[in-house]
């Protein structure tokens, strides 16, 4: 079964920087919406940021707005995460996404989910 594989998480000090990346396989998801997701200890899977087919048009949480950067190489059927000016708040597993069919920040509206990648950012 299709599945997205993340990678690129890792022990980080805060204001540092990481790029996660999410390989598909094959063609299956290149012309879906793809998004990411994070989940800290004790807390529920949250929004983080979401892109269309094309790369053309992108979302983002409040909280990672102007520090994140969504894209995607669909030569490579690869999403990345940018992630700048990290915080300990961003800490958590860091879980891509794919085949949107509802609103982008709800969890429900994926169809298709990795296994996740864990960010660690210390203070």
């Amino acid at each position: 079964q299709a599945q997205p594989v993340e990678s690129g998480g890792g022990l980080v000090q805060a204001g540092g920087s990481l790029r996660l990346s999410c390989a598909t396989s094959g063609r299956t998801f290149s012309a879906d919406p793809m998004g990411w997701f994070r989940q800290a200890p004790g807390k529920e899977r949250e929004f983080v940021a979401a892109i269309n087919w094309s790369g053309g048009s992108t979302s983002y949480a409040d909280s990672v707005k102007g520090r994140f950067a969504i894209s995607r190489d669909t030569g490579k059927n690869t999403v990345y995460l940018q992630m700048n000016s990290l915080k300990s708040e961003d800490t958590a597993v860091y879980y891509c996404a794919a085949r949107q069919t509802g609103a982008a920040p709800v969890v429900k509206s994926w169809g298709y989910w990795g296994q996740g990648t864990q960010v660690t950012v210390s203070s």
